[in-house]
């Protein structure tokens, strides 16, 4: 039922191979593979395209009965099949070759002897003249396709009869496929010595299947749910678990996804059963053998191995080269690895609770003392199994250490938080001398590396409020910074930044001149977070003389950084930028990743503020480059760098690049990150009129409750969303419960960004002023004076902040007033003048190209374009019209074009924009080339694994982009335009 995934090659290659769907002939192809590969997945495919071009198509399988099989049973369904399909022609075949008559379903056993099967009484070379004779004589009539699968499980006679019909070959157009399990071939397996004559044979051709890579599973899994669950979107981080698992076997993936629905962690007990009935092939020793092994995991070293069986050599040999030969362990350098992880989980979950925790004792006395890396790891997981909590907590710390070192804050976060968690027993506190107020703080480190803030800020805070929590000294002081650096970066309200720090700076000794500087570099940070800027300047300017007397680079860096990006906060961007640059360069020179990525991030800031979107850009990329090559992509600083530069790409209108920026495939990325990303989606959704954007935007509304900044963000997709689709109560609402949850969780009466979104939302009440009634009108307006006030409240906040507005808030600035005045205009109530109407919307036009912001721009110039045709200037108001389609068309904005459309501007030249440039992303060049083959919605979807909704919506985007009435006109146009 679902499409088939990854095999493209492969089916296109069998294909080719046999002549299906062009000029059939004869082929011979032995396909092999793994259990659960896709192999009959893959032979169906042939078989239904085969049957579509008019081939017959004969199927025939071996099933296990192992020496008690009938011989020749697949060669019997394949007959049964052809006289249950054309009995007119398999009556004459009988008439003309009557020995084939004993094969048919029914007839065999009244024919058989004594138990020996249909070769008694039989000359073999008669029965295997017939069946070639039968199948040549059926391709007389037309391309015959015969596949034979499972030939695993094949008897001898069988396996002859293929060896004979390989050897013989056809002289009309028939094809023979034959298939089997690669992975049962064990050494002394019968057919192991036959494929590979097969495959001697002239004219016979061997197709083994891989596993399927990565990016295929995923399509693969996310495909089999949307059958299962249409509509319903499946998360991603259960996607990356089944993909892991799974490891490109398309069974098992399907198997585990069916577990996940049911919310199964472990292993489906069917696909257990599957797996570890090739234990039975093994002896006592050889079971015992895997079994330790499981217990290691995926893959174990020899010499571990052999410490935890304690197996002579001989024997160990033994049991390890029937292992491998039964394809359940495979040699990997010095080591011993599972065939499939799946494999290694099924034996572990059959072991006994006893021999379970016996086989981990074992593992335990064999790595203690060990010092390779990763070995921390492994003696943690073994040390908890077997209940030694002590060298539990002391490998977990171990462990995390091990992970921070090589870029691994995720699963360092792990292995602290496990210690924490077993030092919770004051019994196991007394027997190790733990300083758990450090492995709190190198626990919160681990989480904030990963992206994890709030849940850093609140760990910290946790044990500062515990008992036992220190009272005083460098420790509560330690544990208060640790606070505010987490909290700096999360909308925490349960004790301020500033608070934090201001006590850690009282709490720490003169002595302690290192632990000072550090605090005053973060106590600098926090007054910026308080807007008091002068202070700021102070207590960073001192952290920064303090760390370069102590030779303190990575703390010089980090206060240099800060007095640098004041400069822009207290009116010189300009200034700030240079010295940002500066400081990086110190930073690269002194090899700091940390403070390079927070310099290019706060570059990139400076750099954004003044305008400079394309350098802003480029800072952020830079940024968030680093932080993944340094295994810290959720970080505070690489991770804002990523979603920053995503905005700033869909600023600069191109929105492929920011779509890029937010997607997560193949990422387990935290719940913050993860909403913030999706938030970047919903808005480039919104500007393309995705259907799916309102869908987005409402399954957000937990995370912006919680986070201000997300709530900013989705709130622009969110208004124009509804707007575009005529809610406009909707509209204000989402935006009136934004404002008043930032105004909340940060305590003031007004923000920055709401200047963006009053415009936003002005914009959306003057192209819905039509459906509000006459009587309604006056309030809407009152509303929206109301609303534009804010803009005063930015201005005179600037002013005296003694900061200059940057081109960003002038632009919105001016749109926002010029939204307001064409508002006053459609009511009629103290409409505004001519001229300063038109001069409004040609500032707003003006500050969104300084800006380097097109999508704005245009929607601008469709607004002044309404205003110039309403003031008698049609041709004025078409030139800004066709500019703006041309921007429409190139992002794929439908809302934007269903504006221009209003305009009912009839002449030639917006048309002969749109034929001069005409720009397509790269999907929709491939919904486009199948549209153009006349293929539905539904069929392009599964074709290309994506939903028919969202065909719908790059059809319309192409149908746009195009000026197209329809999917007939639209593939014309292509075609005359050189797009296909």
């Amino acid at each position: 039922q679902t499409p088939l995934v990854g095999r493209t090659r492969e089916i296109d290659h069998l294909t080719a191979a046999a002549g299906i769907g062009s000029d059939p002939v004869s082929a011979a192809v032995v396909v092999g593979g793994d259990a659960g590969v896709g192999k009959t997945r893959l032979l169906s495919e042939l078989g239904v395209r085969a049957r579509d071009a008019g081939w017959t198509v004969l199927v025939g399988h071996c099933l296990d009965f192992g020496d008690s099989g009938l011989p020749y049973l697949p060669f019997t369904e394949v007959f049964g099949r052809l006289a249950a399909m054309v009995p007119d022609r398999a009556e004459l075949l009988h008439e003309s070759r009557p020995a084939i008559d004993r094969l048919q379903p029914g007839r065999r056993i009244r024919g058989g002897g004594d138990g020996d099967g249909d070769d008694e009484g039989m000359a073999r070379g008669e029965l295997f003249e017939a069946v070639h004779g039968t199948l040549q004589d059926l391709g007389g009539h037309g391309p015959v396709l015969v596949v034979v699968e499972d030939v695993h499980w094949a008897d001898r006679s069988t396996r002859d009869m293929i060896s004979f019909l390989f050897g013989r070959g056809f002289d009309t157009p028939v094809t023979l496929v034959v298939s089997y399990r690669s992975d049962d071939l064990h050494r002394r397996h019968p057919l192991r010595g036959v494929v590979t004559e097969w495959g001697r044979i002239p004219g016979v051709e061997r197709l083994h299947l891989d596993t399927l890579p990565d990016a295929d599973v995923r399509a693969l899994v996310r495909s089999t749910h949307q059958a299962q669950a249409p509509g319903t979107e499946l998360p991603e981080n259960r996607v990356l678990e089944i993909v892991r698992r799974a490891e490109g076997n398309a069974f098992f993936a399907e198997e585990l996804l069916e577990a996940s629905e049911l919310d199964g962690a472990n292993l489906p007990a069917e696909l257990a059963d599957i797996l570890l009935l090739r234990l039975e092939r093994l002896d006592a020793s050889g079971q015992a053998l895997v079994r330790a092994a499981a217990v290691a995991g995926r893959r174990v070293s020899h010499d571990l191995l052999a410490a935890v069986v304690g197996l002579s050599d001989g024997e160990l040999d033994s049991a390890l080269r029937a292992s491998v030969e039964a394809n359940v362990l495979v040699p990997d350098g010095s080591a011993y690895a599972f065939r499939h992880a799946l494999l290694a989980e099924a034996v572990y979950d059959d072991l006994l609770p006893g021999e379970r925790s016996r086989l981990h004792r074992s593992y335990v006395k064999a790595l203690s003392g060990g010092g390779a890396l990763g070995a921390a790891a492994e003696l943690a997981r073994h040390a908890r199994a077997a209940h030694d909590l002590v060298t539990a907590v002391t490998a977990s710390i171990e462990a995390g250490d091990d992970a921070m070192q090589v870029g691994g804050p995720d699963e360092a976060a792990d292995h602290y938080q496990t210690a924490l968690q077993l030092l919770e027993d004051p019994a196991l506190t007394a027997q190790t001398d733990v300083d758990r107020v450090h492995l709190t703080l190198r626990t919160a480190e681990a989480l904030l590396d990963s992206g994890h803030a709030r849940r850093s800020a609140a760990l910290v805070r946790a044990a500062l409020d515990r008992p036992d929590a220190p009272v005083g000294g460098d420790d509560r002081a330690l544990l208060l910074l640790g606070y505010a650096r987490a909290a700096l970066l999360d909308d925490d309200d349960s004790m301020t930044p500033l608070i934090a720090t201001t006590e850690a700076l009282e709490l720490i000794g003169p002595e302690h001149r290192k632990l000072r500087a550090k605090a005053l570099a973060l106590h600098s940070r926090s007054y910026i977070d308080r807007s008091q800027f002068d202070e700021a300047v102070r207590v960073a300017q001192a952290a920064l003389d303090l760390a370069d007397e102590l030779a303190l680079p990575g703390t010089a860096v980090d206060a240099a950084t800060t007095l640098a990006r004041l400069q822009q906060f207290l009116g010189d961007p300009e200034a700030s930028v240079e010295a940002l640059a500066e400081v990086v360069e110190q930073a690269r020179t002194r090899g700091e990743p940390t403070a390079i990525v927070r310099g290019l991030h706060q570059l990139g800031g400076a750099l954004f503020e003044i305008g400079d979107l394309p350098s802003a850009r480029t800072a952020y990329a830079d940024a968030a480059a680093l932080a993944r090559k340094t295994g810290r992509v959720w970080a505070p600083y690489g991770f804002d760098a990523r979603l920053l530069g995503g905005i700033t790409a869909y600023m600069l209108g191109d929105w492929v690049g920011a779509e890029r920026a937010a997607d997560t495939s193949g990422q387990s990325a935290p719940p913050g990150p993860r909403a913030l990303l999706e938030s970047l989606r919903a808005i480039v959704a919104a500007g393309r009129g995705d259907p799916a954007t309102i869908s987005m935007i409402e399954g957000s509304s937990r995370a912006w409750a919680d986070d201000a900044w997300n709530a900013i963000l989705v709130a622009g997709a969110a208004i124009d969303a509804y707007g575009d689709t005529g809610r406009l109560d909707r509209a204000e609402e989402f935006h009136d419960d934004v404002v008043a949850t930032v105004t909340s969780q940060w305590g003031v009466p007004w923000f920055h960004g709401q200047l963006r979104l009053a415009a936003l939302l002005l914009g959306q009440m003057g192209n819905n002023i039509a459906a509000v009634s006459q009587s309604d009108r006056a309030a809407l307006l009152q509303r929206a004076s109301r609303h534009s006030e804010v803009g005063d409240h930015v201005l005179e906040g600037r002013e005296d902040e003694q900061r200059p507005m940057g081109p960003e808030g002038q632009a919105w600035h001016r749109r926002l007033r010029a939204e307001l005045l064409r508002l006053r205009w459609q009511t009629g109530i103290e409409a505004p003048g001519e001229e300063e109407l038109r001069r409004a919307w040609e500032e707003s036009v003006t500050a969104f190209e300084h800006l380097g912001h097109p999508f704005e721009v245009a929607r601008s110039r469709v607004r002044l374009a309404a205003v110039l045709r309403a003031q008698g200037e049609p041709a004025r108001a078409t030139e800004h019209a066709a500019l703006a389609h041309e921007t429409a068309s190139r992002l794929g904005a439908l809302p934007l074009l269903s504006e221009i459309a209003r305009l009912d501007l009839t002449t030639g030249e917006v048309a002969e924009v749109v034929d001069r440039q005409v720009e397509l992303t790269p999907r929709e060049r491939e919904v486009l080339a199948l549209v153009a083959q006349g293929r539905s919605n539904g069929q392009i979807g599964q074709q290309l694994f994506i939903s028919t909704k969202t065909v719908s919506v790059h059809v319309s985007n192409i149908l746009a982009k195009l000026g197209a009435s329809g999917r007939t006109e639209a593939a014309a146009l292509a075609r005359q335009r050189g797009l296909l």
